[in-house]
């Protein structure tokens, strides 16, 4: 019951969009939401790997087919981190960051933790808070934009509140994981009002891949 729950919804959500953008589809546009709608379905039936492949490769075609939306889609998404940036950064000395492709490897050897925003087409970011040195008492990462893979490795040196949404992905907590559309995560450590170190995560992304471990 619960297939053929998922199928009715994915076919329905095909139908939504046909209505909504009939007039600006064609046949690539027609195959690329075919690909999208198989990779969510992959997705949410546990076949991670192969969703994000097919999620991937409807993104092409999406943008072969539909280059001003797409950009139109990054604009709206650069806009919005702006304005998140300056809302959330409420200090002088963080960095911001705008870039086509990211990667940031914080898990490999000790590193100086700093206020960063970061908006990217493509990321991907491996953070170990076990090896982190705080600059600051209070430090505020966020992490934005269209494809993005995370994996957040948590430690009790720091006090850690995290907010994240994932529209279409995974969201891997400890042993639980959400897939499929509209992935949210709002955690608080337990030891975070008490903590010298604060750390807050503030991570967004279209498609995506978070994994958050507790040490």
């Amino acid at each position: 019951m619960d297939k053929r729950n998922r199928l009715i919804a994915i076919g329905l959500i095909g139908v939504g969009c046909l209505m909504i953008f009939g007039k600006w589809i064609g046949f690539f546009s027609v195959v690329a939401l075919l690909f999208l709608l198989l990779g969510v379905y992959r997705t949410t039936s546990g076949k991670v790997k192969q969703g994000y492949k097919l999620l991937g490769i409807g993104a092409v075609l999406l943008l072969l087919d539909h280059l001003l939306l797409v950009l139109g889609i990054c604009l709206i998404s650069l806009g919005m981190f702006f304005v998140k940036s300056k809302r959330l950064q409420r200090g002088k000395g963080f960095m911001q960051k705008q870039s086509f492709s990211s990667r940031f490897d914080w898990d490999l050897s000790p590193w100086v933790m700093r206020s960063l925003s970061a908006w990217h087409v493509l990321g991907e970011a491996d953070v170990d808070l076990s090896l982190a040195m705080a600059e600051d008492k209070e430090t505020v990462m966020l992490f934005q934009g269209v494809f993005g893979d995370m994996d957040l490795h948590l430690s009790e040196d720091y006090g850690v509140e995290i907010e994240a949404f994932v529209l279409f992905g995974s969201i891997e907590f400890g042993s639980h994981r959400d897939t499929g559309m509209m992935n949210r995560l709002n955690w608080k450590s337990a030891n975070y009002d008490t903590s010298e170190h604060k750390v807050k995560f503030n991570i967004s992304y279209l498609m995506g891949d978070l994994d958050v471990r507790i040490s």
